[in-house]
């Protein structure tokens, strides 16, 4: 079975033996749960821990996203970092949404982790995190950003963290030639660094807000 089979799945057919991990998220050490069939179940991949580092802290208020949450490292951050937002955990895979809820459980934090189309039509983003699935297609993952970067808030900021050999710059090139013109004129897409093999990619939405 493949990597898209395991992780984006519903319901992974890989075993669910839990396993705990030790990690360090904003500034904290935690023991988290993790399991088979998510993504990176024994330690924060190298993508999302340069994610992590690499940028700016997330807003202080408002609606903040992590697309794509896994087991939740980046909801986890996000919700250490910024304790009066609302944070939201995304994904397809309720093994990984269960994991993110006890986690949020044991880090004492607040994290609505939910399925996709559990997201409220009204609520619109000041920030979205994600290590987004590559491996899903092309097609698939153009989908997936073309769903939910228009979501952003005025003025907010989505951060995509994506390795050179798996189509960083050609994505960076459709974010600039097809989806700011079909969803989100006005944005700005810049890449926030390089690191390790990995781009940080950044779309801005402009400050009266993206096209709905």
């Amino acid at each position: 079975m493949g990597d898209v089979e395991h992780y984006f799945t519903a319901q992974p057919a890989t075993s669910d033996e839990r396993r705990t991990i030790a990690v360090h998220l904003a500034g904290r050490e935690l023991r988290l749960e993790t399991a088979g069939g998510v993504f990176s179940p024994d330690h924060v991949d190298h993508a999302t821990a340069i994610l992590l580092d690499e940028v700016p802290a997330p807003p202080a208020s408002g609606d903040l996203l992590d697309l794509g949450c896994g087991w939740g490292p980046i909801a986890l951050s996000l919700a250490l970092l910024s304790p009066d937002a609302s944070v939201w955990a995304v994904d397809v895979n309720e093994r990984a949404l269960d994991l993110t809820r006890r986690n949020a459980a044991a880090a004492a934090v607040e994290v609505q982790a939910v399925l996709p189309d559990d997201v409220p039509a009204h609520v619109r983003f000041a920030a979205i995190w994600s290590n987004p699935p590559i491996r899903v297609g092309k097609a698939a993952l153009h989908e997936l950003l073309l769903r939910w970067l228009p979501r952003l808030a005025p003025g907010g900021a989505a951060y995509l963290v994506v390795g050179r050999n798996l189509g960083a710059d050609s994505l960076q090139r459709w974010l600039v030639d097809e989806l700011v013109p079909m969803v989100l004129p006005g944005a700005a897409v810049d890449r926030v660094t390089s690191a390790r093999g990995f781009r940080v990619l950044r779309v801005l939405a402009p400050p009266d807000g993206p096209a709905t």
